[in-house]
């Protein structure tokens, strides 16, 4: 697809009479002061019209940007338009303008080839369509690399010579202090000075960081932001040695990765400001982490395999539309182990009033809801409605609260099981629509279609990509891959599903033949119910998590009951209860 519009911009550009596209920009304020923007301009404007022959041109500018990286307005502006097919040249004043980064601008510069859009720099004074001026180019944006790589150097020493002699280098300011970047002296916030004291009492005296995360939200307190506490921001307090007066510089690598660097490469300025905490609080603070965290990496080694939470990460709170956490719950004569889900609104601050539910509710619901669904498909051909699947879909005590179920989704299984039920066994395949089309909602019923659509689409390229006599290259293939798998993520999303990566999605045929791949099995083929906690003890839980992962995208619970489910291939089926 890409390739295509490739060449209809090289066809535009090439047929019409020359436009320059003019580029500039400068890294700092300082620079713009001393009119750097306005010389480049003046500059560019007569280079465009003494020496390309035109005063067809338009004008991008970025002041205040560094050239690292692309991510400027501007530049991303202009390249757009390019790619559209509105210009037949770029003019830049001179080559670091555009990037300082080689691999940034070469990545460009191929893309320029293929569009057929002449780069010149007037400073420079190459003509890139010969083979000695690309040559030259490519030689210039090796030293630019050099020049930049040299002046990270520079700065990182020059940065490190200030923190020896006790000067700040900028960044966030530590909670608990104020900064004055006259005097260059740090002081004591006493309001959050406060809360790092109550957070050093808490944690010496209990030695938990859930704990003191606990009190410090249940106290009302927030964090500068106005946000919550939570353990991690709790021990960047407690673990920070500035809050014992030592200025700590040089810890970390880079700013990217942060990789720590060895010890002796740290700078430690003690007495460097005021301290809130004592060198012996700070130490004592620091040996209790250090002791919890032997301590779990103990119980870690010889704690038996981790309990398994059959509906972890796929089950949210009806209420507040938090995703609910999971803890072991009651343990069976017969060996099974309940899990419980909460929602953590509930647990962190009581502003949710959601009970906790465990997965035997969950999970008798959700595995006779398939089962029922299999039902219907094995008595389809009596069906004649979506009204008489509602009755098969709801059967069992399980949805005798049930009203009704809500009319798309219901529609949407009609018209799936009208293509993909063929027959009485427990297996699906496709077939031609024997009953008239439910109606679905236009937006529902255009997502799925497209959804369908982009699907066949990532199908063919990677037939294309690993048959196809004349190969495609890889770039082309990743190209035109991201660019589909970004279109399914987004109607995921769309269709109301959390997991929106393709990799974890499926067919409204491969969900199908998902759900009836373990219903199929022995001892459930010829059930009518199936009481979970029995089913449960039978089967492996990596299994049967495997399965409920591959099955359920959201399953979404409020005052102890199922309120909607939605499946992998994006099909939703909301549940109204009576009243």
């Amino acid at each position: 697809m890409r390739k295509k519009n490739m060449i209809s911009n090289q066809n535009t550009t090439s047929s019409k009479h020359p436009k320059v596209a003019i580029y500039l920009r400068v890294s700092t304020t300082y620079q713009v002061d001393r009119d750097s923007l306005p010389m480049q301009k003046q500059d560019l404007i007569a280079y465009c019209s003494l020496i390309l022959g035109t005063d067809n041109y338009e004008i991008f500018e970025d002041a205040g940007y560094s050239g690292k990286n692309t991510a400027r307005p501007a530049f991303q502006e202009m390249m757009n338009r390019i790619r559209k097919g509105e210009f037949t040249h770029l003019l830049v004043w001179k080559i670091d303008r555009i990037s300082r980064n080689l691999l940034n601008f070469a990545e460009m510069y191929e893309e320029l080839q293929n569009l057929r859009v002449t780069f010149v720099s007037k400073n420079e004074q190459f003509d890139t369509s010969t083979a000695i001026g690309e040559a030259m180019l490519k030689i210039i944006l090796v030293f630019a690399e050099l020049e930049r790589n040299m002046t990270s150097e520079r700065v990182t020493a020059t940065m490190i010579s200030r923190a020896n002699n006790g000067l700040w280098n900028g960044g966030r300011i530590p909670f608990g202090y104020n900064y004055d970047p006259n005097t260059k002296q740090f002081s004591i916030n006493e309001e959050e000075a406060a809360i790092c004291r109550i957070i050093k009492d808490d944690y010496l005296a209990n030695k938990s960081l859930i704990n003191t995360t606990k009190l410090l939200n249940a106290s009302g307190y927030h964090t500068r932001s106005g946000a919550e506490w939570n353990p991690v921001s709790i021990w960047k307090i407690i673990s920070s040695p500035f809050h014992a007066g030592i200025y700590r510089y040089n810890r970390y690598k880079g700013t990217d990765h942060r990789s720590i660097n060895p010890k002796e490469e740290w700078i430690l300025i003690p007495d460097h400001h005021p301290a809130i905490f004592t060198q012996e609080e700070h130490e004592k603070m620091l040996s209790i982490l250090d002791t919890n965290s032997r301590q779990r990496n103990m119980i870690g080694k010889q704690r038996r395999p981790k309990h398994i939470h059959l509906f972890s990460d796929i089950s949210y709170c009806g209420k507040c539309g938090c995703k609910m956490t999971s803890t072991p719950g009651r343990k069976y004569s017969d060996g099974y182990r309940t899990s419980i889900y909460t929602c953590p609104q509930k647990r962190k601050k009581q502003d949710c009033d959601n009970p906790a539910v465990t997965d035997i509710i969950i999970g008798e619901f959700a595995i006779n809801y398939i089962l029922n669904m299999l039902h219907a498909k094995h008595t389809f051909s009596s069906l004649n409605s979506p009204e008489e699947l509602q009755k098969v879909l709801l059967k069992g005590s399980n949805f005798s609260e049930i009203e009704y179920i809500a009319q798309d989704g219901l529609n949407e299984f009609f018209n799936l099981l009208s293509c993909y039920a063929s027959d009485n066994s427990y297996t699906f395949t496709a077939k031609k629509r024997r009953k008239k089309k439910a109606p679905v909602s236009p937006e529902i019923q255009a997502l799925r279609k497209e959804k369908e659509k982009q699907e066949r689409a990532l199908h063919r390229l990677q037939d294309l990509y690993l048959y196809a006599a004349a190969p495609m290259s890889q770039k082309d293939f990743i190209q035109h891959k991201t660019q589909i798998t970004n279109k399914i993520e987004e109607i995921n999303g769309q269709l109301g599903m959390t997991s929106k990566d393709v990799n974890t999605t499926i067919s409204d045929e491969e969900f199908i033949q998902m759900a009836s791949h373990l219903l199929i099995q022995r001892e459930l083929q010829d059930k009518q119910y199936i009481y979970f906690r029995n089913f449960a003890v039978n089967i492996a839980p990596e299994i049967l998590k495997s399965y409920i992962d591959t099955i359920f995208d959201t399953i979404y619970l409020k005052d102890g009951k199922i309120t909607s489910i939605t499946f992998k291939n994006g099909l939703t089926h909301k549940f109204i209860y009576k009243h």
